[in-house]
């Protein structure tokens, strides 16, 4: 007689077990401590094996009330950053049984429209970049179980935030510059409204207000080649001192910076240094290799999603931002020793 192909059952498990299904449901379900003894849990476990037992998660959840999915929004993936953050939230997810539905907001940056009928009834929670936040309002993401990524702690509208330490990783570059004289520096920042660019800035401007005779000037560009390249050479070809480096608020801004440079005849790190922030795969493709950031965005999604799973099960999240590390390449040296006035 042929195998029937009918999926097993707890009954099937209990059955096998010689316990009752309140005993499979108890110990499947990590609930069993104190309730049913170590050696009748194990026979359990065996028998679920043996049985190639599989819980019927939907049906499991329509009891709960839930569905073991969550929501991460962020800006459009125009970069393999937020794709990395994906990557490491849906692993974590999924080890925990939940799934990620990713939602890049259109725009980029902005409002972005209601991607659910009902974002309450389809989902159990929502992980936000502050680079999107705007559309959290549109998604009614601001009503679920919320964690926010890159925010401000202080003024977050989440039950939790997981940071990494950017104004760290801003301090580094600063160092480092620093470190090999360079006082006369431009900022290339992200017209970007959001708290991460804000806190890359109060950072920057901080570490050099602290050693004399520095000057620091800022131009502001969409993350785009071509915004920092019209951005730079407008700074670049403004009368006065030039600026000996350029601190980029991405690496994408950095590699409009080097278009500039070079359409003016400037060499890097010659005549100007340069550095970025990411550590994508653009900076090893610039010529000279970027100075930057390396920022783990596989980590950065994996600790979002343990918070958020934390704050779906009523725990506090783990705190602490997540180290950065400054990568030094190619792109930046000492400045050039300026020639005495006559």
């Amino acid at each position: 007689m042929a195998r029937s192909s009918t999926r097993p059952t707890s009954r099937d498990v209990a059955h096998a077990a010689g316990v009752s299904q309140a005993a499979v449901s108890l110990v499947l379900g990590d609930k069993w401590r104190g309730r049913v003894s170590e050696a009748t849990a194990e026979r359990v476990r065996q028998a679920a094996r043996a049985l190639d037992y599989r819980p019927n998660l939907a049906a499991r959840n329509l009891r709960l009330g839930r569905t073991r999915t969550v929501l991460l929004v962020v800006p459009a993936l125009t970069t393999e950053f937020f794709a990395g953050v994906y990557t490491g939230a849906a692993r974590v997810a999924a080890q925990h049984g939940f799934g990620v539905v990713l939602y890049p907001s259109p725009e980029g940056i902005g409002p972005a429209r209601d991607p659910f009928a009902s974002a309450q009834a389809a989902l159990d929670g929502v992980l936000a970049s502050s680079m999107a936040a705007d559309a959290l309002t549109a998604i009614r993401g601001d009503r679920l179980p919320l964690v926010m990524l890159d925010s401000d702690p202080t003024g977050s509208p989440g039950a939790a935030t997981v940071n990494l330490d950017i104004a760290d990783g801003i301090r580094q570059v600063a160092d480092h510059l620093l470190g090999l004289g360079h006082r006369r520096i431009l900022h290339l920042a992200a017209d970007v409204p959001s708290w991460t660019f804000e806190a890359r800035a109060r950072a920057l401007g901080a570490r050099l207000a602290a050693v004399p005779g520095t000057e620091l000037s800022t131009a502001r560009a969409p993350i785009s080649i071509d915004g920092a390249l019209a951005a730079t050479e407008t700074a670049l070809t403004t009368p006065g001192p030039r600026p000996t480096a350029i601190v980029c608020d991405d690496d994408k801004l950095a590699a409009g910076a080097y278009k500039a440079l070079r359409r003016l005849g400037l060499r890097i790190p010659d005549d100007v240094s340069v550095t970025g922030l990411d550590d994508l795969a653009l900076a090893t493709a610039l010529d000279p290799e970027l100075t930057t950031v390396r920022l783990d965005a596989e980590l950065f999604g994996e600790r979002g999603m343990r918070a958020l799973l934390a704050v779906l099960e009523g725990h506090e999240p783990t705190g602490g931002d997540i180290p950065v590390e400054l990568v030094v390449r190619g792109s930046t040296a000492p400045p050039r020793t300026p020639l005495p006035h006559a």
